[in-house]
């Protein structure tokens, strides 16, 4: 038994990375580049240019939802999906001595915002700001007030409202931070936005090994990155509904639960370092997840277990309640420290969800019945 796992341990480490240096040049320049829930259009143009040729056409929706497609005529439809916003905040009221209140544009941490520079994107540029915070020698008393939605705020350098206008800078202006992608210990990648533009990097790295692999598949392929996951799965709910995909095999983040805080009864257990996390929720159809797992044990490929009450809050949720009922399945990226400026990932994870989903792909054909009745 010790014998057959050294084995298979070593297949493993003989495999060779999925994720080669041009690619990572490329999940730098689009992790860096802000793409905020409804402004994803310059991140889409990044990630289409890079995906154009493994593909044979492409287009994009109203609101910015970016499509790769292989095979387009074909009847039978598959898609693998990945959200491209980011959170980020809102410009909300702007004080007469030229502070600037926010609102959140997603899930946005207001606990770490305190002492974090932004930029507001704005008509004339970008316009940069810093979210202060009163000195620890100003701070009183036996309790200390922590940052709130109610009292973060942002300064840009102006001492009056009409300074801040004359800037850009308006209500409704969009607010992102400005830190950026770096790659820690040679293991993990670390940035803001890896929920979910790791994502959308995965599933066209799946692209590109179809093309270099000559590999044709049976059924169109529909390479889906969305808009507008982070404010209610918005759109994959308008993309399926074009689609009218047959299977969808989403990937998403979810967290890693190894750090301080977290309670492993209540979140489970999951690492960064141990596989993509297959799973187990009432939208996820239980013979897809099945040729999920197969195809994982059958490629050596290591993975994870994670159950979701009631939904995944993922867009999973949106393609399989779609048009009569979509086959989906969701693949998570385990990820350190979700909605702050310091996602962390691991190198090795994001090699195994890209095989995942490749090996998943080779074994669906047209006509698979998923239906266990």
């Amino acid at each position: 038994m010790a014998k057959k796992k050294e084995e298979k341990q070593e297949i493993i480490n003989e495999i060779k990375p999925v994720v080669t240096e041009n690619s990572v040049k490329f999940l730098e320049k689009y992790i860096n580049n802000p793409s905020p829930t409804g402004f994803e259009w310059e991140g889409q143009k990044l990630w289409l240019e890079y995906i154009k040729p493994y593909v044979d056409e492409h287009y994009v929706d109203n609101y910015g939802t970016a499509v790769a497609v292989l095979n387009p005529q074909a009847e039978y439809k598959v898609v693998i999906e990945a959200h491209a916003d980011e959170i980020s905040w809102y410009v909300n009221y702007i004080s007469k001595d030229g502070l600037i209140y926010v609102i959140r544009n997603g899930g946005s941490d207001h606990q770490i915002a305190p002492s974090k520079r932004v930029n507001i994107h704005t008509d004339k540029g970008i316009v940069k700001a810093v979210f202060g915070w009163p000195a620890i020698h100003t701070r009183h008393g036996e309790k200390e007030e922590g940052p709130t939605l109610k009292n973060i705020f942002l300064d840009c350098g102006c001492v009056t409202k009409e300074e801040v206008e004359a800037l850009g800078v308006h209500v409704g202006s969009v607010i992102t931070y400005e830190d950026e992608f770096i790659i820690l210990n040679d293991r993990y990648y670390v940035g803001r936005a890896l929920d979910n533009r790791i994502g959308g990097f995965m599933i066209a790295e799946v692209a590109r090994l179809l093309k270099e692999n000559n590999k044709t598949l049976p059924f169109g392929l529909y390479i889906v990155n969305a808009v507008q996951e982070e404010i209610g799965l918005r759109g994959a709910e308008m993309i399926a509904h074009r689609i009218k995909p047959n299977v969808a095999i989403v990937t998403d983040v979810t967290h890693d639960t190894q750090t301080p805080m977290i309670n492993k009864m209540v979140q489970g257990d999951l690492s960064c370092g141990k596989g993509p996390v297959v799973s187990y929720a009432p939208a996820v159809q239980t013979n897809l997840n099945k040729l999920l797992i197969k195809a994982a044990e059958e490629a050596n490929i290591p993975f994870q277990r994670q159950a979701s009450s009631r939904s995944t809050g993922t867009d999973t949720d949106a393609f399989a309640y779609s048009n009569d009922g979509v086959v989906s399945a969701l693949i998570s990226l385990p990820l350190r420290y979700m909605h702050t400026t310091v996602e962390m990932i691991h190198k090795d994870d994001v090699d195994n969800v890209i095989r995942l989903i490749y090996e998943s792909l080779l074994r669906i054909t047209p006509g698979y019945e998923f239906r266990n009745i």
